[in-house]
């Protein structure tokens, strides 16, 4: 092929579409039209002599040849942005990129709006996106540079994966205000929750995977008890919501229980058992550890989380 007909920009196009799937999806990702990455695809087809991507009802599959383009490309553009990003100053002010993050929605009601505005204060050009922790494997999502930092309890990574604790998350019990059993048992709001209540009435849990069970039901298996788990749900939010507006309880952080107790009608419990407190940390690929921008943004995250407090409100 001819060298002088490949630029920069044609790689990433390529690069973007690898990880898409999508010509729009790609656009986005990279700041260009949808007109301008078909044309890029196109004289990409025409120096490489290859289709690189067939379209598969709303998806455009990658051929053979595309596929095995996928990890030499993307580690020639990391190689090129850590010789650029060493050569030059950093400066926020000036950064123009996306930043992905992953984790539960614990993070996006809690965290993002606080770590975004923080951002964007310093860093106007850039822009923050958050996944689901649904998403997927969080080693291959860093590996693979779809994720730049996962929020996740403590996880069994690769030794190429670096972490920092964020912060403590304790469990705490939320239930409706007019739950009747509760109400009849004359426990007040920030009580201790008797076991035979605890055992008897339905729970809800967030659960990513259908699981019916977690670190609740090991800690009262070790005191020979058990709980009901009656509703799994992906997303705490939805466990609260159907806390409110019904006979559940739920074990949730402490931190969302506060934060979902200012406007749903929920009354927070102590637990009546010890629940062990999971550690939250940051996981990133260790590639970007003295990557400039990285840094920065690992430095903001933290810079967030001390200043909401999770790290004192998890310590118990």
């Amino acid at each position: 092929m001819n060298l002088n007909a490949l630029d920069l920009n044609l790689v990433r196009v390529l690069d973007a579409l690898l990880r898409e799937r999508s010509v729009t999806r790609a656009g986005d990702r990279i700041g260009l039209s949808q007109p301008a990455v078909s044309a890029a695809l196109n004289r990409l087809r025409h120096a490489l002599n290859d289709q690189l991507f067939v379209r598969r009802g709303n998806e455009m599959v990658p051929t053979p040849r595309a596929e095995s383009l996928a990890e030499p490309v993307r580690v020639a553009l990391r190689e090129i942005e850590r010789v650029f990003h060493a050569a030059k100053r950093f400066e926020p002010a000036e950064l123009e990129r996306t930043f992905t993050l992953m984790g539960a929605d614990f993070f996006s009601m809690l965290l993002m709006p606080s770590l975004a505005a923080r951002i964007t204060h310093t860093a106007p050009a850039v822009s923050l996106r958050f996944l689901d922790s649904a998403r997927g494997d969080v080693a291959r999502l860093l590996q693979d540079d779809e994720v730049d930092a996962a929020l996740e309890r403590p996880l069994e990574v690769p030794d190429w994966v670096s972490s920092a604790l964020l912060f403590h998350s304790p469990f705490a019990i939320i239930a409706a205000k007019d739950n009747i059993a509760i109400g009849r048992a004359g426990i007040g709001e920030n009580g201790l929750l008797p076991i035979e209540i605890f055992c008897e009435l339905p729970h809800a849990i967030r659960s990513i995977d259908g699981s019916m069970s977690g670190f609740t039901d090991d800690a009262l298996a070790k005191i020979g008890r058990a709980r009901r788990v009656s509703l799994a749900l992906p997303h705490f939010q939805a466990v609260a919501l159907a806390v409110a507006s019904g006979n559940y309880l739920a074990a949730v952080p402490r931190q969302f229980a506060v934060s979902a107790a200012r406007s749903l009608p929920i009354a927070i419990y102590e637990p009546p058992l010890t629940i062990p407190v999971p550690e939250i940390r940051m996981y990133w690929h260790a590639r970007h550890d003295d990557e400039p921008p990285h840094r920065w943004l690992r430095g903001q995250i933290l810079g967030t989380v001390d200043i909401l407090g999770f790290p004192e409100a998890g310590v118990a």
